[in-house]
């Protein structure tokens, strides 16, 4: 049955996710810890000019507010997590080091900034372009690698800023996140978020969440820490 919050699509027999739902924003309007575990085994897929792609889902992480050390909205809004603050259903991407873009889906009720970033999937559609995607910007060294992190996750869906607050609960949008209808939680595990530094990276945020089993999860690692200095007498 479907849940009340999800808004059925149109069945496809051709398609492995044929019964399928788009949830509605009221859908990522609870905890963000509850919307983190519940994105796991999620379709979330893009499209564009050269194609669709979609991701499922298998790894995640918890970010909350004005509580979380290790969140962009622990000291307030800014024009970098304005999105954040905004409507939960949303896409806030940033730019990591200047580098690569981590997607993140906004929960939790407008005004209580929390997000939930997207580590990891597989991919279910589209697989060609995904690669193609990939080798434009490196080397993919296997499948298991494709969209294994963040940074892979947001190149082979092809998403950058320009897709920065984009509405996922838009059934026909460029940007859009299915779940089976009624789904249930598939078996997770959780545990400190990776590369996290200071107080929130530690065992005391186990706000990480992954699908038991799948190869595709990331590996974990903590911050770098700068080791300390010595006195040199």
């Amino acid at each position: 049955m479907t849940q009340p919050s999800e808004v059925p699509t149109t069945p496809d027999a051709a398609d492995p996710r044929a019964v399928v739902a788009v949830p509605a924003r009221v859908w990522y309007s609870r905890d963000v810890h509850v919307v983190a575990r519940d994105l796991l085994g999620s379709y979330l897929t893009s499209r564009s000019p050269e194609g669709d792609v979609t991701v499922r889902l298998t790894e995640v992480e918890a970010y909350g507010g004005a509580d979380d050390p290790g969140s962009h909205a622990y000291r307030g809004r800014t024009s970098r997590n304005a999105v954040m603050f905004a409507e939960p259903g949303r896409l806030y991407i940033y730019r990591h080091l200047g580098l690569h873009h981590c997607l993140n889906v906004v929960a939790q009720p407008t005004g209580s900034p929390a997000a939930v970033l997207l580590r990891a999937g597989e991919v279910v559609e589209g697989e060609d372009l995904a690669w193609e995607r990939r080798e434009r910007v490196g080397v993919v060294d296997s499948q298991r690698q494709l969209a294994r992190g963040p940074a892979r996750l947001a190149v082979c869906l092809g998403l950058d800023l320009r897709a920065n607050g984009a509405d996922l609960t838009e059934a026909g949008g460029a940007t859009v996140l299915h779940r089976h209808a009624g789904s249930s939680l598939s078996a997770h595990a959780s545990g400190p978020r990776v590369g996290v530094s200071g107080a929130g990276g530690e065992a005391h945020f186990p706000w990480r969440y992954w699908l038991t089993g799948e190869r595709t999860v990331s590996a974990y690692r903590p911050a770098y820490r700068r080791p300390a200095s010595v006195d040199v007498p």
